[in-house]
């Protein structure tokens, strides 16, 4: 799995346990290949006559995961999925989760649904520990079909969010994905959230939209993760969370002036995906103490080209910046397809340095222990 010629200690940093600090819950039930489809497309169906299975995504299903179900490399497609439904799914998630060698799953519990595995049993399945992710956009929607009023909304809120974030490691916002990173950093003033609260309970079922209210949640989160000494987690870049914003409105770039408001607060922010502005996501790690990066899905999405990727991360983010995250969604192949990818990736990059004499195996060995653990220890306290 590992390029050639790299040394023992190497080697043994890379295959170590890793921390996967953000994942999606993966589904329970056992699944259509329609259904199969639309979650390794991001949710999004394959043109009339297409497959999925086409794509980078596609073609590492069956050449990584299809040996972990006890298929030869590059089964077919069909084939792949006949297995999967013969094992189970129960079987099926818990060979791949295992398989991804993951010592702790930070779960982002971002949609409610009874058909996916919660934090716990995800943990279990992987023989890994797990912990929770609290989507704030999910606490809101829950309060907002509750609340009775403006003040109820806005009590509610704060209250709510600090109740669920007592049991958890972090919070994740895709307020980017909903509204656009070009959002207004400044706190909003009380009279325009409470005008926004209005709004907002005029159709509570919807999606939150408003960008006041947008505002109000973020702000809000900044003061229960400062107070509960909890980071946060931005989504940017493209990826299947990608909801209204236009893709050029999720450049992390766009953050600047927020992360600037933010920094006094002291609150640890995680630019989560990023690509395809991971340069720009990296500039940022390295401008501003507070921020870290992780390039999450786009190392899955973008098959043998992601040591590119993590290759540019280590141009740029300082390496105690940089975390690992398998962007694991819907189905547990993501998390060992993130998993391999990550190790793949940063092995061919470490040996190009170590190949040019620019590095000793022993500093690649020491940064490959930071990105793939160490560093997300220490930044959500586990």
């Amino acid at each position: 799995m590992l390029p050639l010629g790299l040394s023992d200690t190497v080697c043994e940093a890379l295959l170590a346990p890793l921390v996967d600090h953000h994942c999606d819950a993966v589904r329970r039930d056992d699944l259509s290949r329609a259904q199969y489809e639309l979650l390794i497309g991001g949710g999004v169906p394959a043109p009339p006559g297409t497959t999925h299975f086409d794509t980078p995504v596609g073609v590492a299903v069956r050449r990584w995961c299809a040996p972990v179900l006890d298929l030869p490399p590059h089964a077919p497609p069909a084939v792949y999925l006949a297995r999967r439904a013969e094992l189970g799914a129960a079987e099926a998630n818990g060979r791949l989760l295992r398989a991804a060698g993951v010592a702790a799953f930070l779960v982002d519990t971002g949609t409610e649904d009874d058909d996916l595995l919660p934090a716990a049993e995800m943990g279990r399945q992987g023989s890994a520990a797990a912990a929770e992710i609290v989507r704030v956009e999910q606490v809101e929607h829950d309060v907002a079909e509750m609340a009775g009023s403006s003040a109820d909304y806005l009590e509610g809120l704060a209250e709510e969010l600090a109740a669920r974030a007592a049991g958890a490691v972090g919070l994740s916002t895709v307020a980017g994905h909903l509204h656009g990173l070009d959002f207004d950093a400044a706190r909003p003033s009380r009279g325009s959230v409470i005008a926004a609260a209005g709004r907002r309970l005029a159709d509570p079922k919807e999606p939150l939209a408003d960008p006041v209210a947008l505002r109000h949640l973020l702000w809000t989160a900044v003061d229960v993760a400062r107070e509960r000494g909890l980071p946060l987690q931005l989504h940017a870049g493209a990826g299947p969370d990608a909801g209204h914003a236009a893709p050029h409105r999720t450049d992390p770039a766009l953050l600047t002036g927020f992360l600037r408001a933010l920094q006094p607060a002291g609150v640890p922010v995680i630019l989560l995906h990023c690509y395809p502005f991971h340069r720009q996501a990296a500039h940022l790690a390295a401008a501003y103490p507070h921020v870290h990066v992780d390039v999450g899905r786009a190392l899955t999405r973008t098959g043998a080209g992601a040591w590119r990727v993590v290759d540019e991360l280590l141009e740029l983010a300082p390496f105690h910046k940089q975390l690992f995250g398998s962007g694991c969604s819907g189905v547990a192949e993501t998390a060992h397809l993130g998993a391999v990818a990550f190790r793949r990736a940063l092995g061919r990059a470490l040996k190009e340095r170590i190949d040019a004499g620019e590095w000793s195996a022993a500093d690649a060995a020491r940064v490959a222990y930071m990105i793939g653990s160490g560093n997300a220890r220490r930044v959500y306290r586990l």
